[in-house]
């Protein structure tokens, strides 16, 4: 049990580290965050290789760890829904692979359906009930889809790819 923990934790954290260094390296293309969703990719990701709580846990720090070292994204008002945004990513790619034992592709489109839901939610209580100027949030969450096609069509194209070399090097 203990060992499983370990391995857990240290994945959570390789996935983490992700999720600093690749935005970081793409720092030089104008809009890549918005475009590319270098954070997506690594949280989605942890998903598939760790348990519920520990994909969360993923999502949760991955954008309070950059915004410590890189200082993005800003505090606020992005920060918190980037926050519940990942971490619904995880938690949801987590159970509906690991537990559920769903298609991955599948999976996939319903963790990036439920995480711009979700960080919709977000959006209403921080425009509504803490002034944050951020956009209504019916153009949230349809510029949450249209803004990021790029990074959508990378991660529905590689993380498939990279779940199956990983099937084939575990066999």
């Amino acid at each position: 049990m203990a060992s499983k923990r370990t391995a857990q934790l240290t994945l959570s954290a390789m996935f983490i580290a992700m999720a600093v260094i690749i935005p970081m390296l793409l720092h030089g293309i104008p809009n890549a965050g918005t475009l590319l969703l270098p954070m997506h990719f690594p949280v989605l990701l942890a998903g598939f290789f760790v348990d519920p709580f520990f994909a969360l846990l993923v999502g949760l720090l991955s954008p309070a760890v950059n915004t410590l070292i890189t200082g993005m994204p800003p505090v606020f008002p992005v920060l918190p829904f980037m926050m519940a945004e990942l971490a619904t990513y995880g938690f949801v790619t987590s159970v509906l692979y690991m537990k559920l034992k769903m298609d991955r592709n599948i999976v996939l489109v319903l963790s990036m359906v439920s995480g711009r839901l979700v960080a919709t939610l977000a959006v209403w209580v921080l425009t509504s009930m803490f002034g944050a100027r951020l956009p209504a949030p019916w153009a949230f969450f349809s510029g949450a889809f249209t803004g990021s096609l790029a990074g959508i069509a990378i991660q529905l194209a590689a993380i498939p790819a990279i779940m199956a070399v990983v099937g084939k090097a575990r066999r």
